[in-house]
C-alpha cells in the first residue's frame, strides 16, 4: 500500500470526520446540512476555510473561536480523527472497492448516531431509514448478507426491540424502547444481516447495562435515561468488522 493512497486515505477521512461534525450538530436541530457554510454555535460568526481545516485548525485555534473565543469542544478534532481511523481501516480490510464505500457510509452514520443519541436522546429518521434502503442495496453485491438476509435481519432487528419494549411497557407502564431505537436496530439489520443481529444486541446491552449500574451507584439511575443507540451503534460498527470472527470463535468452542 503506497504511502500516497495511504496519506490521501486518511485525509479524505478527516474531511468526511468534519462532514459529520455538522450532521451531528445540525440534523437535530432541523438545520441544512448543505447550507450555510460552517459557523461557530456561541457567536455565529462564519468560519474561514483555514479555521475549518481538520484537527490541525483546532490545535491552531488552542480550542477556541477566533472570533468570540469561545470554546470548541472536543468533539470536533475527536470525532475527525476517528473519521481517518475508520478510513485507514476501512482500506486495509477492504481495498478500493465498492464494498469498501458501502462499508465507511456506514460507519460514518453510526458515528453520527452515536453522538446525536448521546447529546439529544434522538436518532434522527433522515439516518435510519435511509440506511434501511442502503443496507438491503448492499445486499446485492454483498457477499456476506444476501437481500434475504438483510430484510430478515431488519424485520428481527427492529421487530425484536418492539417487542422488548413493548413487554416493558405492559411490565412496568413506562417507555423502555424508544421509536429511534427500533428504526436504528432496523438499520443495523438489513446492512449486517440476521446472523449479527443477536451479538449487535448483546454486546450494546452488556454494555449499556454496565453504564446504568454506574448511574445508578451515582445516585442518577432514577434521574437519568439511557442512551441505547449510543451504544448499539459502536457494537454494530464492531460486529461489521470482527462480528464474522467473533461467531467463528465462539462456535468453535463447542
Amino acid at each position: 500500500m503506497s504511502p500516497i493512497l495511504i496519506s490521501t486515505t486518511v485525509v479524505f477521512g478527516l474531511l468526511v470526520g468534519s462532514f459529520i461534525n455538522v450532521v451531528i450538530y445540525r440534523l437535530p436541530r432541523g438545520q441544512s446540512i448543505v447550507g450555510p457554510r460552517s459557523f461557530c454555535p456561541q457567536c455565529k460568526k462564519k468560519i474561514r476555510w483555514y479555521e475549518n481545516i481538520p484537527v490541525f485548525s483546532y490545535i491552531f485555534l488552542r480550542g477556541k473561536c477566533n472570533g468570540c473565543g469561545g470554546h470548541i469542544v472536543a468533539r470536533y478534532p475527536i470525532v475527525e480523527m476517528v473519521g481517518g481511523a475508520l478510513a485507514l481501516l476501512v482500506l486495509y480490510r477492504f481495498g478500493l472497492s465498492i464494498d469498501a464505500a458501502f462499508v465507511f457510509s456506514f460507519l460514518m452514520a453510526l458515528l453520527a448516531v452515536t453522538f446525536i443519541d448521546w447529546s439529544h436522546r434522538i436518532i434522527p429518521d433522515e439516518i435510519s431509514l435511509s440506511f434501511i434502503l442502503i443496507g438491503f442495496v448492499w445486499s446485492f453485491i454483498n457477499t456476506d448478507v444476501s437481500p434475504l438476509s438483510s430484510v430478515m435481519g431488519a424485520v428481527t432487528g427492529g421487530g425484536g426491540l418492539y417487542v422488548v419494549g413493548l413487554v416493558y411497557r405492559l411490565i412496568r407502564h413506562a417507555e423502555g424502547m424508544g421509536g429511534g431505537d427500533i428504526k436504528l436496530m432496523a438499520m443495523i439489520g438489513a446492512c449486517l444481516g440476521l446472523k449479527l443481529v443477536l451479538p449487535v444486541i448483546v454486546i450494546a446491552s452488556f454494555f449499556g447495562s454496565i453504564y446504568g449500574v454506574a448511574l445508578i451507584r451515582s445516585g442518577k439511575g432514577g434521574k437519568a435515561a439511557v442512551a441505547f443507540g449510543s451504544f448499539l451503534a459502536p457494537s454494530a460498527a464492531f460486529c461489521l468488522l470482527y462480528g464474522s470472527k467473533l461467531l467463528t470463535w465462539y462456535f468453535g468452542r463447542y
